[in-house]
């Protein structure tokens, strides 16, 4: 872990600089966690519109830290989702040393510190990773809502490397709309509350919210889940009450066809196939 003396905060940044007072806020977290400070710190030097910074990269074994010691399950939780929303947000795959972009970083400060940095953020991810369970009882145990819950799934799938259904899930956070690309013709597919409510979910050519005479097409809900992410992911929400991803699930991963062209289309690869890491 990179001691918070270390001349590297320097070199590092956030989107809005340098990340030299990182160290300081690290240290008023390590004494007592406060809201204030981790927000300050996560929206300051670590995340910004969808994206992290090699700030980010250096902090997360500290975090990491804090989410094993606390015996503050909120607390657990709060480090849980927003390390989380780090690792699903990085745009390179996991590469040692480190990743192809430090080249400039590892040109400043040498390659050595580079590779120890990127080393101890896969620990940290490690360790959030076996926390999980922790983290998935008290969800369940306690009164957190859908949308804490669904950024809950989010991080468990990108401490298990799922980053496709992660950014999925990042994309459409809130759970009240999706939206596939047709594999046949390539044109949008709006999956999208039922207005009737007599169903979770139907297709639409377009958008439903500028469109409202058009006709839907109905899912069939698959019977069961083939795919093992979306298996892995109906577990987890099953286990921890978030509701409404529950019921999406079948239609999810189930049958149309496509409003525009009419060819048959499996909802879920049409779902995931535009999100990358």
């Amino acid at each position: 872990m990179l001691s918070l003396d270390n001349d590297l905060w320097a070199e590092l940044s956030g989107p809005y600089g340098s990340a030299k007072n990182v160290p300081g806020l690290l240290q008023q977290l390590e004494q007592a966690f406060s809201q204030e400070v981790f927000d300050t710190l996560f929206q300051e030097y670590l995340f910004h519109q969808n994206s992290i910074y090699t700030a980010a990269y250096a902090v997360m074994p500290f975090l990491a830290k804090l989410a094993g010691e606390t015996s503050d399950a909120a607390v657990r939780k709060e480090l849980f989702i927003h390390c989380g929303i780090i690792e699903a947000s990085r745009n390179e795959e996991h590469q040692v040393p480190y990743p192809p972009s430090w080249i400039e970083l590892a040109e400043a400060v040498g390659s050595t510190l580079c590779t120890q940095m990127y080393g101890d953020y896969v620990n940290a991810i490690n360790l959030f990773r076996s926390l999980t369970e922790e983290v998935l009882h008290d969800a369940a145990e306690s009164s957190t809502d859908d949308t804490e819950k669904r950024y809950i799934l989010i991080a468990d799938a990108a401490f298990r490397e799922s980053y496709i259904v992660a950014n999925m899930l990042m994309t459409f956070t809130e759970g009240d709309e999706y939206v596939a690309v047709c594999t046949a013709c390539e044109n949008e597919v709006y999956i999208w509350p039922d207005e009737d409510h007599t169903v979770p979910l139907r297709a639409y050519e377009d958008d439903p919210v500028f469109h409202t005479d058009q006709e839907a097409v109905v899912i069939q809900p698959a019977s069961s889940l083939a795919d093992e992410a979306a298996q892995a992911l109906a577990e987890r929400a099953g286990r921890i009450g978030e509701q409404k991803l529950t019921a999406h699930l079948p239609y999810l991963a189930g049958k149309t066809v496509c409003p525009a062209c009419r060819e048959n289309l499996s909802v879920w690869p049409a779902l995931l196939g535009t999100f990358t890491i």
